[in-house]
């Protein structure tokens, strides 16, 4: 029953937590663009696949605070 809801296709990086940092302008749950997330369904494979191999480097660029809050790298975390 599973295989019926199962697409041939690049998936969503998506994790659910939904939050945009303020500077850096990208989710800090999936690290991608507020204009890739919109367009994900139109793109392509091949466009979807650049966007996940440029995940890993986006992800460095972003550090968690404690209490939730995300901050640039560089920047002092919240005591």
């Amino acid at each position: 029953m599973d295989d019926v809801w199962k697409r041939q296709e690049v998936q969503s990086p998506c994790v659910k937590l939904c939050v945009v940092h303020p500077e850096a302008r990208i989710c800090v749950g999936c690290y991608r663009s507020i204009d890739e997330i919109s367009a994900w369904s139109r793109l392509s494979d091949e466009a979807r696949s650049a966007v996940l191999a440029d995940l890993p480097a986006r992800a460095k660029t972003l550090t968690k605070r404690r209490g939730g809050r995300a901050g640039k790298r560089g920047e002092p975390t919240a005591p």
